[in-house]
């Protein structure tokens, strides 16, 4: 693995993110190598709960930007025009199950929050069943105001339709403190203390069954498939693609080009209007 540190210590797997570099960004490596750590716990018979982690001072900072918006020219998650939504949705939708081998992980998940996990970072965290995060951390979906959408459609499962709306009309981040407060995460905790509060969750976890953890997740699991998470998820992933090919999305692409990743996504998280092209 290029992308992922997987290590295993008595009844605990942890998975760090291994790109510290860039914050731990998504490239097209990671989404695979992050199921196939999965699967290696889920196939240990000593492992009882998988703890997912960020090396650095991230959890995850979403996708490569400079790989996939700053980069002149097509990439997998760009087409030319006209751009076919399937070539889109095959790629993007794979991406998708990968992240979600976390939730469908029949070993419980639990994601360990510091820094940032925005935009596919999110996305990767909220796959989690447990979610724990420093008070100072930032969890939100940026891309939301251009060019994306959370193809794993878990905030209106984790915060209700109102929030889930309020968070995603402005791609606004909010700390841990607020993430707990509004239900999206299990706990918020200082920093220094983020290490051993995981740690004692996951001991007390690890000390049930595998079997009974087992039917409790998938329980749980089918409820929230029987409110319709399958079919959300599938139309997030149509509606990501279509996010990165529409006239605005196209425009913040050649922006980014133009003037590097970070400033093009200063601009569009300013709250200045977002326009096509030309207008």
């Amino acid at each position: 693995m290029k992308t992922i540190r997987y290590e295993v210590d008595g009844a605990v797997a942890t998975i760090t993110l291994d790109r510290p570099e860039v914050l731990n960004a998504i490239d097209d490596r990671m989404p695979a190598e992050l199921h196939a750590a999965v699967d290696a716990a889920n196939a240990d018979d000593a492992v009882h709960v998988i703890v997912v982690t960020g090396a650095g001072r991230a959890f995850c900072a979403g996708y490569d930007l400079e790989r996939y918006a700053e980069a002149a020219g097509p990439n997998e998650g760009f087409q030319e025009m006209p751009w076919d939504p399937i070539v889109d949705y095959r790629m993007m939708s794979t991406n998708t199950a990968h992240f979600m081998s976390l939730w469908r992980s029949l070993k419980p998940t639990i994601a360990k929050v510091r820094g940032y996990a925005v935009a596919g970072g999110s996305d990767l965290a909220l796959a989690c069943d447990l979610v724990v995060m420093a008070e100072d951390a930032k969890i939100g979906y940026p891309p939301a105001r251009v060019w994306g959408c959370p193809t794993t459609a878990m905030w209106v499962y984790r915060l209700g339709p109102e929030r889930a709306k309020r968070m995603l009309f402005t791609g606004d981040l909010i700390d841990g403190r607020t993430a707990a407060r509004w239900g999206l995460v299990l706990d918020a905790v200082p920093d220094d203390e983020l290490d051993d509060v995981v740690a004692a969750l996951a001991d007390r976890i690890a000390g049930v069954p595998t079997n009974q953890l087992a039917m409790h997740k998938l329980l749980v699991n089918q409820a929230v498939d029987l409110m319709g998470l399958p079919s959300s998820q599938l139309l997030a992933t149509l509606f990501d693609g279509m996010a990165r090919h529409t006239p605005e999305g196209v425009a913040w692409k050649r922006r980014a080009e133009e003037v590097g990743f970070r400033r093009a996504v200063a601009e569009r998280d300013s709250g200045a209007p977002i326009r096509p092209e030309g207008r």
